[in-house]
């Protein structure tokens, strides 16, 4: 189960157009140990229709999610899923966004030069010109 404010995330009317995806905090209850990592609702497919090819938008495997990370993916298998809480940090409406706030969180958090962090690298590529929702206007004195 995922959790948003501290609450079960019960997206029953979860809308394309309007949420693209989601950055995440995976914890291992025992130890304290922490993953930060971004996931999408939706993922685009692909089906033969009379010959041709096509693509569609499907919800993707968010809901059993558990991260890209190999150490910690074989601990979920090894202690099972109920010996981590998974909590939703930001909902985003974009692939940016989601990138912009999975590096933020991961460099306020340093999560690559502390060890209570399962994270291994960080990598992102994020154009200003897709965040135009998220600015601000503010005026330099």
């Amino acid at each position: 189960m995922w959790t948003y404010n501290n609450s079960p995330f019960k997206p029953e009317n979860l809308d394309p157009k309007e949420l693209y995806g989601f950055v995440y905090l995976i914890t291992n209850i025992e130890t304290g140990k922490k993953y930060i990592g971004k996931k999408f609702f939706w993922s685009m497919k692909s089906k033969q229709v009379k010959g041709k090819k096509k693509r569609y938008k499907a919800e993707s495997d968010w809901k059993d999610y558990f991260g890209s990370n190999s150490v910690l993916c074989e601990e979920v298998k090894t202690k099972g899923e109920n010996a981590f809480t998974r909590e939703i940090l930001h909902l985003c409406k974009s692939k940016s966004e989601c990138a912009y706030f999975e590096a933020k969180e991961q460099f306020e958090r340093d999560v690559i030069l502390k060890q209570e962090y399962y994270n291994d690298w960080i990598m992102v590529k994020v154009r200003r010109a897709h965040l135009n929702s998220l600015q601000t206007q503010k005026t330099v004195v």
